[in-house]
């Protein structure tokens, strides 16, 4: 399984619009996730690439399109997410250029749980 497939497959709701543009996406990693298994046996808990990745399948999820990531120009983890709490995506998009702008807010139970910005160009 694919950090990719175990993303879609983790994603519980959404893409969910909001009046102001942001799109709200859930994802919620079952413990037997293989993805835990590595990381960290004795405490698992989503690395926080996977956190990263959400963001970029959101957008991919939101526009019905693929995108690879040309940088990463933020990722702040403010706590760790473990098994089978449900993880809140707040996305917005902008068209910049030849680029797709992704913000990305995580939260956690209501509680900030991290911020993503990618720069994101669409697959060829």
């Amino acid at each position: 399984m694919t950090m990719r497939d175990s993303i879609t497959a983790a994603r519980i709701s959404g893409p969910t619009p909001t009046p102001d543009g942001t799109a709200i996406l859930e994802f919620r990693f079952p413990p037997e996730d293989p993805t835990f298994a590595g990381h960290f046996p004795t405490r698992p808990l989503v690395p926080g690439v996977f956190l990263i990745e959400m963001a970029r399948v959101a957008a991919e999820t939101v526009r019905a399109q693929a995108f690879t990531v040309r940088e990463i120009t933020k990722a702040k983890f403010l706590r760790p997410v473990i098994p089978d709490e449900t993880v809140r995506v707040e996305l917005k998009l902008a068209a910049q250029a030849d680029t797709l702008q992704a913000h990305a807010r995580l939260s956690v139970g209501g509680r900030p749980a991290g911020e993503v910005r990618l720069q994101l160009v669409p697959n060829p």
